[in-house]
């Protein structure tokens, strides 16, 4: 006994509708009473039937991206990494382009597989890149351009080679890149004008203030932008919230290194952004700027913001757990440890986490959050 979210999704798979056009009309059906029988609670619990016979409630889990629709994608997706693995080992990257134009026109355009897009997607943005270096290469030659400058060259292919590839196969990735390269690019942009400007070569190590706070300006963006895409589709049933979904997984850890920027202003003329020298009170900061990323992360129901935003907690408290006199596998160990319980914390308890993190807010503003459950 089909739901009527199987039943769009079946007409979107043979062509009939587009899965857009699925995605947005059941809401439109849904809020005007159209729905089929639903199974009996025996048969929702019978992990023995059908997928697509079993209810599938959006209220359930807000955030599921469609990564997997069975283990189909994941037999595709393995074959088309060896097989661009093979590309690139006899064609190098002049033959990868045509092939991956190939395989996106029949497994994405065609068959609309969603975890063979995502790589597709990947092996294409990698093609770009080696594509642009080997260009600069050969092209510039010695010296090589301000590091700046370098950089501004290698954003610039992203920002115009991304659209094209979305306008075609409509996959939420590729608008996200191309989104986060034109916010590289604007950054290459202002820092390339302020180098000129200032006469500095480094302008990150001369003017860490300044920097820091471009930095953050962009992640602001960038969340900003995610966050329109998220209120824009409230019970997460389309494209939108996929868009939404990558958007945040860029922006998290963004915005904590651009927070804690301000933190290890010092560090910006090393090597390495963090160093061991940071004492308790630094520490406390990174711990209240994770609590409100957190906080954000529950609010909005994204698990991706706040499992990004810990992974690049990680390295920070590794970085400075390198201050206490232990072996690195002591700190490295302590890490997993630390970061590992706090995961596993908020996920088992991530329902009970939210409410309580939802409760405070204004009607107004919790009307356009994901329901709880």
């Amino acid at each position: 006994m089909q739901t009527l979210k199987s039943v769009l999704d079946g007409a979107a798979g043979e062509g009939l509708i587009s899965a857009e056009q699925a995605g947005t009309l059941l809401p439109y059906m849904a809020a005007r009473g159209v729905a089929l029988q639903s199974p009996s609670k025996a048969d929702a619990l019978d992990i023995a039937g059908s997928a697509e016979d079993r209810a599938i409630s959006p209220i359930e889990d807000t955030e599921a991206p469609r990564f997997v629709r069975g283990f189909h994608d994941v037999l595709i997706t393995i074959g088309v990494a060896i097989a661009m693995a093979g590309v690139w080992g006899v064609g190098a990257f002049l033959a990868a382009l045509p092939v991956i134009i190939v395989l996106a026109e029949i497994l994405v355009k065609r068959q609309r597989l969603a975890l063979p897009a995502v790589l597709l997607t990947l092996l294409y943005v990698h093609w770009i890149f080696v594509t642009t270096v080997i260009a600069l290469d050969s092209f510039i030659g010695q010296p090589e351009p301000e590091p700046v400058l370098h950089f501004l060259l290698v954003m610039l292919p992203f920002a115009i080679l991304l659209p094209p590839f979305y306008w075609r196969y409509r996959i939420p990735l590729s608008l996200s890149l191309w989104f986060l390269s034109l916010a590289a690019t604007a950054l290459g942009l202002i820092f390339l004008a302020l180098s000129r400007f200032t006469g500095s070569a480094d302008v990150l190590a001369d003017h860490p203030v300044v920097a820091s706070t471009i930095f953050l300006v962009a992640a602001l963006g960038l969340f900003a932008l995610a966050m329109v895409y998220d209120l824009s589709d409230r019970f997460r049933v389309t494209r939108r919230s996929d868009i939404a979904f990558w958007l945040h997984l860029i922006t998290a850890p963004a915005l904590l290194y651009a927070m804690l920027a301000f933190v290890f202003l010092g560090d910006f003329a090393n090597e390495r952004l963090f160093s061991g020298s940071k004492g308790l009170p630094d520490a406390l900061i990174i711990v209240g700027i994770v609590i409100v990323l957190m906080a954000i992360g529950l609010i909005i129901d994204r698990r991706a913001f706040v499992t990004s935003g810990l992974v690049s907690l990680g390295l920070a408290i590794a970085s400075l757990l390198q201050g206490i006199e232990a072996a690195p596998e002591g700190y490295v160990f302590l890490t997993l440890l630390i970061v590992g319980v706090v995961v596993l914390t908020i996920g088992i308890g991530w329902p009970h986490f939210r409410r309580w993190a939802v409760a405070p807010l204004p009607m107004t503003l919790k009307e356009k959050l994901p329901p709880l459950r």
